[in-house]
């Protein structure tokens, strides 16, 4: 089932992450999943349903892999439990692709609507009524009533949507106690949060199972036609990869970790691992070393703006990243660490720029050519990506990707992928091949 909202703000998080804990507290195994990019919410995720929270974004990935990509996650799994993105319809620009309905679409998912009730009553039909009908082809299955002020509040909720044929399948009353803390690109990350985030986890966990209908959100994700088709296996993909000839196994690839880089898509590490590679993580917060026989480093995203202080405490961690002389992909928060100095602070000075917060947010799809080769790219390439920052380099060099509108962005060269743009390696597989491949003759690119 696809947890959708009318707009960002309704509850959709609160719903979907209270609902994987509340059935996993059942016996059933979940499968935990995000429409869209976002990184934040597939920890929450992760932590209720107690298996790696996956994104499906037909942006980064092509509308042919989200069914494939989706039947790999939920591999095994009892239930899936699809949390949307923004508003039902809202997609990239004036289209709704990329959307949740999209998704639905794709996934031939039914969608429990989550509405914020407050200051409304008999007008949530009215709302509920328009998303159920606008387009024919997704299928609004039942409502979650959010922020309830009463049992009157209730009641007039209800009727209202009893009258309009739609079952409401849960109403969630206010309560403070549940809220999870924000900062300035949202949620702060479950791995920031630790103990902590696992007790809000139960905490959703127990508010959705004594307000909601388990057993009729069970019998609406049970009632979804049967997806078939093929499912995704790095194995496969890596397979059918054209550089495979020069991948062997043994390759160490150090993966960056801990609260300062929570950035990741799961399949990442799957593509990684089918491409020969051993994955190691490490923190640049606390290790003063790379894993022993790094060959290759990826630097996720994340927040180091809010650790900058500890990262340039590290000294030794930096001095090495300075100095290694394999294959680093970095994305945004590694962008950053690789800078000459964020915020002031020392960082690795890898890429010849220097980094700082600012007060505007950038956010949004990207379509971008790659202008020159690097570990990642060849000259020419077009990727489909995203940005989610407040923060900007002041950078010296030539720029690696130029954006449709005319945006540059980042730092390449023979042995680093530095920039702003996130990527998911599920819609460029060769990504992987080319970062294992290239650690074994760093020096020399395809």
């Amino acid at each position: 089932m696809v947890i959708a909202a009318p707009s960002s703000g309704s509850g959709k998080t609160t719903v979907a992450t209270g609902l994987m804990a509340a059935l996993r507290a059942r016996g059933l195994e979940v499968s935990p999943h995000k429409v869209g990019p976002d990184y934040i919410d597939p920890g929450y995720h992760a932590l209720a349903a107690g298996r790696p929270g996956r994104n499906l974004d037909p942006w980064l990935v092509g509308e042919e892999r989200v069914a494939p990509l989706f039947l790999h996650g939920a591999a095994g799994c009892d239930v899936a439990v699809v949390e949307g993105v923004m508003g039902l319809f809202d997609g990239k620009g004036d289209s709704d692709f990329a959307s949740t309905a999209h998704v639905a679409r794709l996934l031939d998912a039914p969608v429990v609507l989550v509405v914020d009730a407050a200051r409304q009553s008999r007008s949530v039909a009215a709302v509920v009524h328009g998303f159920a009908t606008f387009d024919p082809r997704v299928r609004v299955g039942g409502v979650v009533l959010n922020r309830v002020a009463s049992d009157r509040h209730e009641e007039l909720c209800r009727a209202a949507l009893g009258a309009a044929g739609m079952p409401v399948l849960g109403a969630i009353r206010r309560d403070d106690a549940v809220s999870t803390p924000s900062r300035h690109l949202g949620l702060v990350p479950a791995a920031e949060r630790e103990a902590e985030a696992v007790r809000a986890v139960e905490r959703l966990g127990a508010l959705v199972a004594r307000s909601c209908d388990l057993d009729g959100l069970m019998r609406l994700a049970t009632a979804a036609a049967s997806l078939v088709g093929p499912v995704w296996d790095p194995a496969k993909e890596s397979a059918r990869v054209e550089e495979r000839a020069r991948v062997g196994e043994g390759v160490v690839v150090a993966v960056a970790g801990g609260a300062a880089f929570t950035f990741g898509y799961a399949e990442h590490v799957e593509l990684l691992r089918a491409a020969g590679a051993d994955v190691a993580a490490f923190d640049p917060l606390r290790d003063e070393k790379l894993p022993d026989g790094t060959a290759a480093v990826v630097l996720g995203g994340g927040f180091p703006e809010v650790y900058a202080a500890e990262l340039a405490a590290n000294e030794p961690l930096r001095d090495q990243v300075a100095s290694f002389g394999g294959p680093i992909a970095a994305e945004c928060a590694g962008l950053l660490y690789l800078c000459e100095e964020l915020d002031g602070r020392r960082m690795c000075g890898r890429v010849p720029g220097r980094a700082r917060m600012t007060g505007r947010l950038t956010l949004g799809y990207r379509d971008a050519v790659a202008l020159k080769d690097s570990p990642l790219t060849r000259a020419g390439e077009r990727f489909h990506g995203h940005e989610f920052h407040r923060t900007t380099v002041e950078h010296a060099g030539e720029p690696l990707f130029r954006s449709r509108g005319g945006g540059t962005d980042g730092h390449g060269g023979p042995l680093v992928t530095a920039s702003y743009l996130h990527l998911h390696w599920a819609g460029s597989p060769a990504l992987a091949h080319r970062l294992v491949s290239s650690s074994r003759s760093p020096s020399v690119l395809r």
